[in-house]
């Protein structure tokens, strides 16, 4: 539920988009020297909960992940979230996850994939294979709702090894094959600054901060802190108003 109350989907949004391989270049962090680890995952469309409701277990890592980051209080503005919550926060909108991939890297970016998430998966876990997922849904109603927002995680476990900005890019490629002509990042806080990072190398802009947006938990632990956030923007289309897909 937004401030302008329930927000329906896209009107493009029911099939699922074609699944995607995306390139993932890994750098030791403990030893910059080493040479880059180059791999890839596959991203998946999951349209609403009953397409991912037919993968055992996956709602239900899913809500898991999310409730942690959550409670870390750094990254998104609610406090809490329960099991119930989250379905209903996430899946109001379009989710796309992304599977490690097991076979041999080297995929052009966006090329189609033609695995499903159960041949992607290779009977690992989700802990083992899930390298991070994200929603997609109007951030705004009606005469603006070609506007959408995003929300982004990548599981504990998985952090650190270039899975962010594979998740990032194929936001790009996903959202205006929903139809969207925009994006717009209400809340990204200025002490995550990979993800500041991250979305001004897509060509995002600042299009303004809001000045103590989020009241976060201090990064090592002791006490909450007020934290400055910058709205992000990105358009999708020509100044001729195409898809420049």
């Amino acid at each position: 539920m937004s401030a302008y109350g329930s927000i329906p989907k896209s009107s493009n949004s029911g099939s699922p988009l074609s699944a995607t391989f995306w390139g993932v270049r890994r750098v030791a962090l403990s030893d910059p020297l080493q040479p880059p680890v180059d791999s890839d995952v596959t991203i998946h469309h999951l349209p609403d909960v009953s397409a991912a409701r037919s993968y055992p277990g996956l709602v239900d890592y899913l809500g898991v992940v999310m409730a942690k980051e959550i409670e870390d209080g750094r990254t998104y503005p609610q406090e809490t979230m329960s099991a119930d919550a989250f379905e209903t926060y996430f899946f109001s909108g379009d989710v796309f996850v992304a599977i490690i991939y097991s076979g041999t890297s080297g995929h052009e970016d966006g090329t189609q994939a033609t695995s499903t998430i159960d041949e992607a998966r290779q009977q690992r876990s989700w802990e083992e294979c899930l390298a991070g997922f994200y929603y997609i849904k109007p951030n705004y109603p009606g005469r603006s709702s070609h506007i959408c927002n995003g929300g982004f995680v990548v599981p504990p476990i998985q952090r650190a090894k270039g899975y962010g900005t594979a998740l990032a890019k194929s936001y790009v490629h996903y959202a205006p094959r929903l139809g969207y002509r925009g994006s717009v990042f209400n809340l990204v806080y200025v002490n995550n600054a990979a993800s500041v990072k991250l979305w001004e190398g897509l060509g995002f802009h600042k299009t303004g901060v809001i000045p103590k947006a989020g009241r976060l938990r201090r990064k090592d632990g002791n006490g909450e802190e007020y934290v400055d956030a910058w709205v992000f923007y990105k358009s999708f289309v020509d100044e001729d108003g195409s898809h420049p897909m």
